[in-house]
């Protein structure tokens, strides 16, 4: 048996070797960068309140670039621009780390705000 190299001075002497880049390649499924991206945008946003959904995204890989529509979620009053600026950092590191793949934009969609109750407030009508 012979040993692979990728070294250009042996495939020239042995045919039976295949060059390194013609050995085939690895493909990720968009619905699985999709989960990824919606686990990092959980991550991002922090806990849940119980009537909260979830983040969910989409994802449309072309020649391994990602384009990452996240839809989700907050807690108002809050800085919505810097917490979508977080998500959008956080879902671009982790799909790179994760997939390995570039991550050319992030879309967050905010498709609800809750009012988060205040603290000390009374519960029910007040008169």
């Amino acid at each position: 048996m012979t040993p692979v190299t990728d070294d250009p001075d042996d495939l020239d002497t042995d045919p039976l070797v295949v060059p390194a880049g013609e050995r085939g390649a690895d493909r990720i499924a968009d619905r699985v960068v999709a989960k990824i991206a919606g686990q990092a945008a959980r991550e991002a946003i922090g806990p849940l309140t119980p009537d909260t959904v979830p983040p969910h995204a989409t994802v449309v890989v072309h020649h391994h670039t990602a384009h990452v529509r996240v839809h989700l979620e907050l807690d108002y009053p809050c800085a919505i621009g810097a917490r979508c600026a977080e998500v959008r950092r956080h879902v671009t590191e982790r799909v790179g780390a994760l997939v390995g793949m570039e991550v050319a934009e992030v879309a967050v969609h905010v498709e609800r705000l809750h009012l988060a109750p205040a603290h000390g407030a009374a519960q029910g009508r007040t008169r």
